[in-house]
């Protein structure tokens, strides 16, 4: 990336990448339907300096938990006139973990209602307050809270970056196709260099492993590996993952993936889901080595590289005028292809053997191997879904056979390639995937035009996809 100073816009003053958020003081969210415990909660937690936000709804907090980052959420659990269930809360607490696991939910109960809160805590409430709330016991709650969820967000950013984005113990590379041996041949080059890459490839050919094993042959090796999707995420969420937020009135901003991956790579996933707004952002941080959170006119520099993965054409989105021109050739200084598994029909015994034993591992079972029809089935799929579809038929195979040798049925793969029986016979998942594949046949593999045929968003059909291993 130009790290060169003139490249900046004059009068800028570059500040270095953060490395972490500030400790600042505990951010808290306080939910309830009473605008008298809210004034208490607001008097007693402002008054120990702490940043507040407050909310009358359940939809209310999921709105503020997606668009700022809080380390305590503290909320009632009955928000409906009269209503003593409970109900409401405990659904807005499942919700709450499921958007930010590392979040410490506090709920508040009444006196008599000791079993809704254990109910909660099995549930994964971190505490509880009782009403009416002793003052010491609510302050030295939320603090307590505040050090867990930041303690977690600290060894979350940590194993992303050290760990679970640069891959834990991978197998060895099966590469005994020529395909393959081409491949790791571009990886190879590719690898020392600080140059963008582009890696393309149909879904589950494995993508995100060629961009770890670039990353592990640079010198970026010990920098952070930091991955984005693009897909399925709304315009304002991208850009506060991509670009970060500045701190605004309460000091709530956050660090956009780009700062994070200061000195390491940035792999970005479905490169062709991202809007133009975003490409063009993206585009001036790679021209000008610099990045400014919306909101913010203080550039930061940085020194990333950037890693793109795509199914899609991006020459033909670019004629399109869906994929900004100049931002493609920023990014495919290097372009890998990674070949599909129908290509590379020599690599299927060793890979099928690797998914058996790491299954086998997982689900402790004595399956061993393959019965003869078993592997020929394997040898003549045309597995359009590729790595994943493979990984998908050992699981079921390990999980489903009574060993020691995986049968052909075990796998649940069909002889040819349209399903069998009548339309009416096949189960809802079975006619979906069978539409899926055949718009993407259609197509030649883009999801754009795939997508509109369906009747569906890109990002749609980009989970779709994802979840029928295809």
């Amino acid at each position: 990336m130009v790290t060169d100073d003139s490249r900046s816009h004059p009068g800028d003053a570059v500040e270095p990448a953060s490395r972490a958020l500030p400790p600042g003081e505990p951010r808290v969210l306080i939910a309830d339907d009473q605008a008298e415990v809210l004034e208490a909660l607001q008097l007693l937690l402002d008054g120990a300096g702490m940043v507040l936000e407050t909310s009358v709804s359940p939809a209310g907090v999921l709105a503020a938990v997606e668009a700022r980052e809080f380390d305590v959420a503290l909320i009632d659990l009955n928000y409906a006139r009269a209503a003593t269930s409970g109900r409401e809360g405990l659904s807005l607490l499942s919700r709450l973990q499921a958007s930010d696991p590392t979040l410490s939910v506090v709920v508040m109960t009444t006196w008599g209602s000791v079993d809704l809160a254990i109910e909660a805590m099995r549930r994964g409430a971190r505490d509880f307050v009782q009403k009416p709330w002793d003052p010491a016991r609510v302050l030295a709650t939320v603090r307590a809270q505040t050090a867990l969820a930041r303690a977690l967000r600290k060894a979350q950013r940590l194993n992303a970056e050290n760990v679970m984005l640069r891959g834990e113990a991978e197998p060895e590379w099966v590469a005994e196709s020529v395909a393959m041996q081409g491949l790791l041949r571009s990886v190879a080059h590719a690898g020392p260099s600080d140059g963008h890459v582009l890696i393309v490839g149909e879904h589950g050919t494995g993508k995100g492993s060629v961009a770890r094993e670039l990353v592990a042959r640079s010198s970026r090796a010990e920098g952070p590996l930091i991955v984005v999707s693009p897909a399925g995420l709304s315009e304002d969420v991208l850009e506060r993952r991509l670009f970060g937020q500045a701190d605004d009135a309460s000091g709530t901003g956050c660090i956009g993936r780009i700062e994070l991956a200061d000195r390491g790579t940035l792999f970005v996933h479905e490169l062709a889901s991202m809007p133009r707004p975003a490409q063009a952002r993206l585009l001036r941080v790679i021209e000008t080595g610099v990045v400014e959170r919306p909101g913010s006119s203080r550039p930061r520099r940085v020194e990333t590289r950037i890693v793109g993965a795509t199914t899609a054409n991006l020459h033909a989105e670019a004629a399109a005028g869906r994929f900004l021109p100049d931002l493609l050739f920023r990014l495919n200084a290097v372009e890998i292809r990674v070949p599909p598994l129908r290509e590379r029909r020599e690599d299927l015994p060793r890979l099928a053997g690797q998914f058996l034993r790491q299954h086998a591992r997982y689900a402790r079972t004595r399956v061993s191997g393959f019965e003869p029809a078993a592997l020929q089935l394997i040898l003549d799929h045309t597995w359009p879904g590729n790595l994943r579809e493979l990984d998908h038929a050992i699981e079921r195979a390990v999980l489903v056979g009574p060993g020691p040798l995986v049968r052909p049925g075990d796998l649940g793969l069909r002889t040819s390639r349209e399903p069998s029986g009548r339309l009416e016979d096949l189960s809802l998942e079975e006619v979906e995937s069978l539409l899926v594949k055949k718009a993407m046949h259609r197509f030649d593999g883009n999801v754009t035009r795939a997508a509109a045929a369906l009747g569906l968003s890109r990002s749609a059909l980009y989970r779709r996809l994802q979840r029928l291993g295809l």
